[in-house]
């Protein structure tokens, strides 16, 4: 191995994680498994741990062969083997992915360096039907009960049980609108035997390049899954020791290289579950007696529940008379939750073959504003919020939406897709609106055709909305920031 190693570690160190007792003497490292059965994995017997270390070095050897040397047999004073230990070459501590972010150090050139090498290693991924399986959305699920379950019954997990639930109900109700997507991306190849562990102690950033080590070896089942799943293991660690912003190179680098456009809510899910297994394994931690794990644990849960937040997939319906402003206040909730933004004044006139700012005035009723011509742009927005939201993206509906008969329609999409409403109704004085509307029209800009005779169709015609967040841009005032996290949620990064 080639690299520089920057400070001189102690000739002989022990530490120990869940699963394993690591002894690091000289330039060696030597691996113990513990004799534990933990649940997820069953290590009591020698065989098992010699199957273990073997699958250990065959599998990383995938990212860091010049590290992982093989597996060392241990034999008693009768000279029978006892016992087997994973051998691999000592790495500098100080040069951990982990050390250099909270040091403050750059990281750029490691993360996109990382975002590389995994794209590489799921290109190379077999592709196979039990590889799928695990990234179906049924199994997906699966994992989410396992870990929950396992955290109700350890002391952590019953001292956060609120939050458990609120985990559940959060990760199932995403679920239960993404198979779609989920199915797509796998039909697509994006079901990988990837790395199932990736933390940023574990990578170590040397002058010849990143070392990727200790992928996850015990549980097939729980390295292969959605690429998306296994980079989102790095960024949630990234996150839990505040290098969001190496997060947020990470992903993209990772795109590019994959050529994968996973939707942000879904990388949120991922990077969510991802978090909440680091909080099962602190949980182990903290009953097998470290205390300090107790805090770590109830932290991942934290990180849980804010990036299930941000992925949520939200339906939002933006309405009001024309002119209340409701076309600057969708955009301004697509701004904040990185949402499709579908107005049916571009969509109307999309679907006759015009230009969005092409004038199509018309009699009240009449022409393109027929009922006929209006049920078909309600219908095909309604039809494009459905397919966007089953693909894991929120969305803005930007539309009058004056009858009672067409918010229940767009109710009903947001149900089909387990997607959370939101409904928006923008409102200002009507004689701030006949100005609007004159000025709008002397500037030919916009794709409404509104006029004051439509105004005055719409004020007779429309339906009290009681269900609605009130908006008023009489005196021209629009929704901030704290308003938008407050009625819509957190966006994504």
């Amino acid at each position: 191995m080639t690299g520089t190693d920057r400070s001189e570690p102690a000739y002989a160190a022990i530490r120990e994680t869940h699963t394993s007792v690591v002894f690091f003497v000289g330039g060696r490292v030597h691996k113990l498994k513990k004799p534990l059965d933990l649940g997820f994995l069953d290590n009591r017997t020698r065989q098992a741990r010699e199957r273990a270390c073997h699958r250990e070095v065959e599998l990383n050897r995938r990212l860091a062969p010049d590290v992982y040397l093989g597996v060392a047999d241990v034999r008693g004073p009768d000279g029978q083997v006892c016992e087997h230990l994973v051998e691999m070459r000592r790495l500098p501590d100080d040069r951990r992915l982990a050390a250099l972010v909270q040091r403050g150090e750059p990281v750029a050139g490691v993360v996109t360096a990382v975002a590389r090498q995994v794209a590489a290693l799921h290109a190379a991924s077999p592709r196979d039907p039990a590889i799928d399986r695990c990234a179906t959305a049924q199994f997906l699920d699966g994992l989410w009960r396992e870990s929950l379950d396992h955290l109700d019954r350890l002391p952590v997990g019953a001292e956060a049980g609120d939050a458990l639930t609120a985990i559940r109900d959060m990760a199932g109700r995403y679920l239960a609108g993404r198979g779609r997507v989920l199915d797509e991306r796998i039909a697509a190849g994006r079901a990988v035997d990837g790395h199932g562990d990736l933390l940023a102690d574990d990578i170590f950033c040397l002058d010849d390049g990143p070392r990727i080590i200790d992928c996850l070896e015990f549980d097939d089942r729980l390295r292969y899954g959605d690429a998306a799943l296994d980079i989102a293991f790095l960024a949630m660690d990234l996150e839990r020791l505040g290098g969001e912003a190496a997060a947020r190179q990470l992903l993209p680098a990772y795109a590019e290289f994959s050529a994968d456009a996973f939707p942000p809510s879904l990388m949120h899910h991922y990077i969510a579950y991802r978090a909440v297994v680091r909080a099962k394994v602190a949980a182990l931690r903290h009953e097998q007696g470290d205390e300090h794990s107790r805090a770590g644990a109830l932290a991942f849960l934290d990180q849980t529940r804010r990036n299930l937040d941000r992925g949520r997939v939200r339906l939002v319906v933006v309405g009001g008379l024309s002119a209340t402003g409701k076309t600057t206040v969708a955009h301004l909730a697509g701004q904040h939750l990185g949402a499709t933004v579908l107005r049916s004044d571009v969509v109307r006139k999309e679907l006759a073959g015009l230009a969005p700012t092409a004038d199509a005035t018309a009699a009240v009723g009449a022409g393109l504003y027929s009922a006929a011509h209006t049920d078909e742009t309600y219908g095909e927005v309604l039809r494009r919020a459905a397919v966007a939201l089953t693909h894991g993206e929120s969305v803005v509906l930007d539309a009058t939406w004056l009858t009672e008969a067409r918010r229940a329609a767009a109710r009903a999409v947001a149900a089909a897709a387990t997607a959370d409403l939101v409904e928006i109704e923008c409102r200002a004085d009507p004689a701030v609106l006949v100005r609007r509307i004159v000025a709008r029209r002397e500037r030919g800009d916009d794709a409404s055709d509104a006029t004051p005779a439509v105004l005055d169709e719409q004020l007779h015609v429309r339906d009290e909305w009681p269900t609605a967040r009130v908006v008023d841009t009489s005196d021209g005032a629009l929704p901030d920031a704290a308003w938008l996290e407050r009625e819509l949620g957190p966006g994504p990064w």
